[in-house]
């Protein structure tokens, strides 16, 4: 069978096409809608107001989860993935009054730390998780919890933000444990522009002066958790509405 020749007219057309795409200049060509524009953080001079009116509000800021020592802290801590304080604070309760040390969480077990956090989400992996962890702090650390954020992020359930709320709380270490109320906060501020909490916590350490630093993790998630929330911030009661550039402000219902 003779092979098909090529239609003239279509031929003509596609060079003419291609020619014509090769001599279009690139700056008509269609560009990818421009990213949107990061707004620059305040001054220096605002992030100091911004925590001076923070600490004159509440001069003693506290975490909200309940614990009885750096350990029970960890726990909690732990346990806090994906949970709220208050979930946390139900299970830990009679969890704490059994075992609030390394040695009496081993005692109790796998089974008897998952009966007693049954209500939490991720049950399974968070009590292998405490039960590998206070194992770990038996065998490697006497029973007791390092402060050093490297070596409490060698722990099973432990991350960098897990690590720096142990070392800030239990032994003052001025570390601001980035969760999703803190980048939110500092972005909307903005006290910083960045993208993950990583890049957040290590650029909060640098700015926020050393006087805030220790209690500026609680400031910002109390902020975030009861003002500054995610989908109707309540900026009409908000302490810092003329520092902040987040807009549109949200009136008062």
């Amino acid at each position: 069978m003779p092979a098909r020749k090529p239609n003239p007219v279509t031929s003509s057309k596609v060079k003419a096409l291609a020619k014509a795409k090769l001599e279009t200049p690139l700056t008509a060509r269609a560009k990818p809608a421009p990213a949107p524009r990061r707004r620059k953080p305040v001054d220096r001079a605002t992030v100091a107001e911004v925590f001076r009116r923070f600490r004159a509000a509440n001069p003693e800021p506290k975490g909200e989860l309940e614990h009885v020592n750096p350990y029970t802290l960890l726990v909690a801590v732990v346990l806090s993935a994906q949970s709220t304080d208050a979930g946390v604070n139900r299970a830990t309760r009679e969890l704490f009054r059994l075992a609030d040390t390394p040695q009496k969480m081993l005692a109790l077990g796998e089974d008897g730390v998952r009966e007693r956090i049954k209500t939490l989400n991720f049950l399974n992996t968070k009590a292998r998780n405490v039960v590998a962890l206070s194992r770990r702090l038996v065998e490697e650390h006497g029973g007791k919890v390092p402060s050093s954020i490297e070596v409490l992020q060698t722990l099973p359930g432990v991350g960098r933000k897990s690590a720096s709320v142990v070392a800030n709380i239990a032994f003052g270490e001025p570390r601001i444990a980035v969760d999703t109320h803190i980048f939110r906060v500092a972005n909307r501020i903005p006290l910083v522009a960045t993208d993950n909490p990583l890049d957040t916590q290590e650029q909060l350490e640098r700015i926020v002066p050393e006087e805030f630093r220790l209690n500026a993790h609680h400031w910002l998630i109390l902020h975030g958790r009861y003002v500054c929330k995610a989908r109707r911030p309540e900026c009409w009661r908000c302490l810092i509405r003329d520092l902040c550039r987040y807009e549109p402000k949200t009136p008062a219902p």
